[in-house]
């Protein structure tokens, strides 16, 4: 997986949020840490030396360094108590070219090795395992692989397979074909079709470069840093990709791939002895020290400004096609590996452009001028020497140098006005509850959040240390008031080492595009003998017939279904009514003294022509201004007193009725406990007062959301397909495709189009009346038990403070169905013998139909939904397509779909609500790929699988559903779908009793034609089949 670096440079902090640590049970909780803190600097363990010991306190966690004294590999093990532990090795890599080599070679290590030379053990892994996370990504200058499992004997699989991978792998010619690029006729069967370009990587980094923010990022890192390896694309450029050769392939890996230039990460609270002698055992001990050349050098400065314009595609959903220019002002800073430094930066460059005090938003974003930042802006710290950049997508040609004025002068505002304390204090305020807020996959974001610093030598245990950091900062600010501002000067107004980029469409850019391949693809193909072509049609049947034929993994390990536990852990809950009727559910939980606060709000009674525009007024609710505080006010609010607060709309279906459904909005935030009454408070104040006056304001935040939802197609798009095309299967498909598909794409498009903004904005109060009471509301709260009872006054107050309706509202739809949720005696002991009564909508007279849409778009990749109506979660056939989803993804349509038709991904997934949808993802084909989809249900039909392949199913699912869950979202399926935990458990039990007689049996229950209503649909480039058959709609 091809990683670059992101489109929004926020800060870093806030990649990092914590993993889980038991506060309450303080005795247990910290065993790994303290265990760690024994080990002594100097000792020699399994072929290493201990460097150093550190304890990172603010983390809760011990930091160990070691070094082996072979090879002089770099190890750092931070021991913390989660039991989701993770493993990664990272390579720095650092090509001169942009035909993708380490790109291609992340991909290709991953299809077989020494010891395990079955094809794409990578692939096969994900079923004989319970991990929480496998992947492998290629960033810029490093190639990193990465896995995390709560299973010991699951995580010495991993590893060993990992290791084998990543040191000792085949690297055949074949799987270089499939993986990076091969000429290969059109039907690889008929030496008559064209020879054309294949390849996974080729395809998804076609498909990456659809994405015109991707284009930008991309350009903006190779003009700034034109030197050395930053000035091409390391996941391959692909006009470029066809140059790479298998012998280059191979000598990357012999060059990069050694324990001398890899660095090893772990986390968790696995034994680390563990760890080090299986690591030097099965890899380490086989190698040497060698001299690796693989750093990057200093960039040299410049000595005056640059300037660059570059071309993308045209945005077909772009508001206004004479605005569609982006520019940015980029500037180099210093290297990362000065810690403290690229702290403060990043600090000041939050203080710059996040949010609306922000110096830098009020300058460009209310401007008027274009839509949203540049991509990009921001500080970022994924290369040597960070860079920090601004600018405005979405405004016209001519404004160009208007952005760069604005940019110069509002440096020159905050060199001379400097920052408000109170903004200083919100942003520090973020960094102390986000290392107090807990994720479950903290490893993950640790070995991301150090890879960069560590990958040019910094050090990555000084990185971790914030609180040092935060000290030293505070220090610095109360020694020199302007400290930030002579940064701004130094940094910005006195750096020549500054480049300008503008970008505009072209509407040919996708002809010239392919244009230029069919050059390079006639430059190739001519240059053939007769026996070349020969030998690649050879080439091409070997390759299909090796991707054809059964596979044996027999030689990897795999856990095995009697691994899995049998029964989960329940989850304690109480339910109160406050305020006379409202429940409360309160779940007790060690939570870091965060305190996280949920209502959900009905919208039965919500006029129909409304609906559309909920999602809108869930995105500017927090934002406008409320009570006395005006929008910037609010946000200040917001920032120094909680973690955020959002609000989203939400279609819930029923467990045990297909067209039946919940309907609502749920709010969310959190809060250190101090700041417990002013969270409330503010609350209070959106619900009883918010402000839709804000008409210039309202205008932007509409025209970013336009914006954002545009450039979210090409990282989405299968997630666009498969919601339209279940938009007709279920009435809340059609409510789902409202609120969340391209239907709101192109209404937000619509919507900032207009040159009056009024009407749209007077909807607002409208809703508000119908959604901000009491009326149905529920509340959750999860804190820890000492919190609690402060809580409960809290939301007490809040639900007595807001209004509700002065007259019965009734229903728009007349058909509710009043639930309760089941609360059996694991649920915890519920007060009062108090429940939630949830009023679902029903359509007794809903009849599902086909259809079929084809979006035009101008990417040259497809993304393809077919989706088909099957049952809902209570019934035991939803655990059997559970399962059978996974085994067609695992052991059909991965092959169809990935290896031999070249898309990037593919496969079959169930929901919750009982949609079984077949989907592909960056993907040459579209006709061709539902026709898989066909070969794939008569596959699963014919039950041509074995009890191997469904226990390896069943593993995979069970890693899903035994993923670990944060303390902050413990009680949430019983809070928002009356989930019970018994419901759960007999789910489970399902689970585990699915047979193979089972899975042919829903096989030709649902999934034949004519058996259950499918829809299908497609977003891709015009397609001269679709358009002529008069079945599909086109859009």
């Amino acid at each position: 997986m091809w990683r670059f670096s992101g489109h929004r440079g926020l800060c870093a902090v806030q990649r990092l949020s914590c993993g889980v640590h038991h506060k309450v049970w303080r005795k247990k909780s910290d065993q790994a840490c303290e265990r760690a803190l024994l080990y002594k600097v100097g000792e020699k363990i399994h072929g290493f030396t201990v460097n150093q010991v550190t304890p990172v306190p603010e983390l809760f966690l011990t930091a160990v360094k070691l070094s082996h004294d072979n090879t002089g590999a770099r190890y750092l093990h931070l021991a913390r108590e989660d039991k989701n532990n993770l493993f990664s090795v990272q390579f720095r890599t650092t090509p001169m070219d942009s035909t993708g080599v380490p790109h291609v070679l992340e991909h290709t290590v991953l299809c077989g090795s020494q010891k395990y030379p079955c094809r794409d053990p990578f692939f096969k892994m994900l079923n004989r395992s319970l991990s929480t996370f496998m992947n492998a990504f290629t960033a810029s200058d490093y190639t990193m692989y990465p896995f995390s499992t709560q299973n010991p004997k699951d995580f010495q699989n991993l590893l060993s397979v990992y290791l084998d991978a990543t040191f000792f792998p085949c690297l055949r010619e074949l799987d270089f074909w499939q993986e990076g690029w091969r000429l290969e006729h059109e039907n690889p069967s008929d030496p008559q079709t064209p020879l054309i370009f294949k390849g996974v990587v080729f395809n998804e980094m076609k498909g990456a470069f659809t994405d015109n923010e991707r284009i930008f990022s991309q350009h903006l890192q190779n003009k700034l840093l034109p030197d050395h390896t930053y000035s091409v694309v390391s996941g391959g450029d692909p006009l470029c990709i066809p140059e790479l050769t298998w012998e280059q392939l191979k000598q990357f890996h012999a060059t990069h791939y050694h324990p001398s230039n890899a660095r090893f990460f772990t986390y968790g609270n696995f034994q680390l002895e563990q760890h080090l002698k299986q690591i030097h055992e099965e890899a380490l001990s086989k190698f040497q020290k060698i001299e690796q050349s693989t750093a990057v050098p200093a960039q040299p400065l410049w000595d005056k400004p640059r300037e660059f314009h570059i071309t993308c595609g045209p945005d077909s959903l772009a508001t206004d096609a004479s605005k569609q220019t982006t520019v940015s002002v980029s500037f180099l800073l210093p290297d990362i590996t000065d810690t403290f430094e690229a702290f403060t930066l990043n600090l000041l460059s939050s203080l710059l452009i996040a949010g609306p005090n922000s110096p830098f938003y009020k300058a460009l974003i209310e401007s008027g001028l274009g839509t949203d930042f540049s991509p990009d802006v921001g500080y970022n710290g994924y290369t040597r020497e960070a860079y920090f950049s601004v600018g405005l997508q979405g405004i016209a040609e001519e404004d160009v140098k208007t952005v760069r004025e604005l940019v110069d002068r509002t440096i020159e505002e905050v060199i001379e006005k400097g920052f408000e304390d109170d903004r200083i204090e919100a942003l520090l305020h973020k960094i102390e509850i986000q290392m107090k807020h807990q994720s479950t996959s903290f490893g993950l974001a640790l070995t991301s959040y150090i890879a960069s610093c560590w990958n040019h030598d910094g050090d990555p245990v000084e990185l971790l240390q914030m609180g040092n950091q935060l000290t030293k900062f505070r220090q610095c600010l109360k020694e020199n008031p302007k400290f930030l501002q002579e940064k701004v000067e130094q940094y910005f107004k006195n750096n020549q080492h500054k480049l300008t980029l503008s970008m505009k469409p072209d509407d040919k850019y996708y002809e010239k595009q392919t244009q230029m391949e069919t050059e390079k693809l006639e430059q190739k193909v001519n240059s053939l003998s007769q026996a070349d072509k020969q030998q690649i049609y050879q080439k091409g049947l070997e390759l299909r017939t090796q991707q054809s034929k059964p596979q044996d993994a027999s030689c990897l390990p795999a856990l095995k279904v009697s691994d899995i536990e049998p029964t989960m852990p329940f989850t304690k809950f109480d339910i109160t009514l406050a305020a006379g009727d409202i429940p409360v559910q309160y779940c007790p939980q060690p939570t870091n003294g965060v305190v996280y606060f949920r209502a959900f709000s009905s919208l039965n009674t919500l006029p129909e022509e409304l609906r559309p525009y909920v999602p809108l007024f869930c995105n500017v609710l927090t934002k406008l201004g409320c009570g006395i505080l005006n929008y910037r006010e609010q946000a200040q609010q917001i920032e120094l007193k909680t973690g955020g607060m959002t609000v989203s709309p939400h279609v819930l279906p029923d467990d045990s009725q297909l067209d039946t459904y919940e309907q609502g909005v749920l709010f969310s935030s959190l809060c250190l406990e101090r700041n417990l009454p002013d969270m409330m408070h503010l609350w209070s104040e959106i619900f009883n007062n918010p402000c839709f006056e804000e008409e210039e304001h309202f205008k932007v935040l509409v025209k970013m959301t336009a914006q954002e939802l545009s450039n979210g197609i090409p990282d989405s798009g299968h997630l666009y397909a498969s919601l339209r095309a279940s938009k007709t299967l279920t009435p809340s498909g059609d409510l789902q495709e409202t609120f969340g598909g391209m239907d709101q794409v192109r209404l937000m498009k619509r919507i900032a189009e207009m040159t009056d903004i009024k009407p749209i904005l007077r909807k607002l109060p409208r809703i508000k009346k119908y959604l901000l009471n009491c009326d149905n509301m529920r509340c959750s709260v999860n804190a820890t038990p000492q919190q609690m009872p402060q809580a409960e006054k809290e939301v007490e107050n809040f639900l007595r403070n807001v209004g509700r309706s002065k007259k019965e509202r009734k229903p728009v739809r007349p058909h509710i169905v009043e639930k309760p949720t089941h609360s059996g005696s694991g649920g915890g002991a519920h007060v009062n013998g108090s429940q939630f009564i949830r009023k679902l909508i029903t359509d007794p007279t809903f009849k599902p139909c086909q259809m079929k849409t084809h979006f035009v778009l101008p990417f040259p990749v497809n993304y393809v939904g077919e989706c088909v109506r099957t049952v809902p979660y209570a019934d035991p056939d939803h655990a059997s397509l559970k399962i059978l989803a996974r085994l067609m993804t695992a052991k059909f349509l991965h092959t169809e779909i990935r290896e031999k038709g070249g898309a990037y991904g593919g496969g079959a997934k169930l929901s919750h609500s009982g949609i079984f949808t077949l989907y592909s993802y960056r993907d040459p084909n579209s006709i061709e790929t539902l026709q898989s989809f066909g070969k794939a249900v008569d596959w699963a039909k014919a039950g041509k699988f074995t009890q191997q392949d469904i226990d390896e199913a069943k593993l995979s699912v069970f890693s899903a559903v035994d993923s670990p869950i944060a303390p902050s979202d413990k009680g949430m399926d019983h809070f928002l779908y009356g989930l019970s935990d018994e419901m759960k458990q007999a789910y489970r039990e399902q689970l585990f009793a699915v047979s193979h007689d089972k899975l042919t049996s829903v096989s030709h229950k649902y999934l034949g034609i004519g058996k259950s209503t499918h829809g299908l649909a497609i977003l891709g480039p015009e397609n001269s089949k679709i358009a002529k058959d008069p079945s599909w709609i086109i859009r």
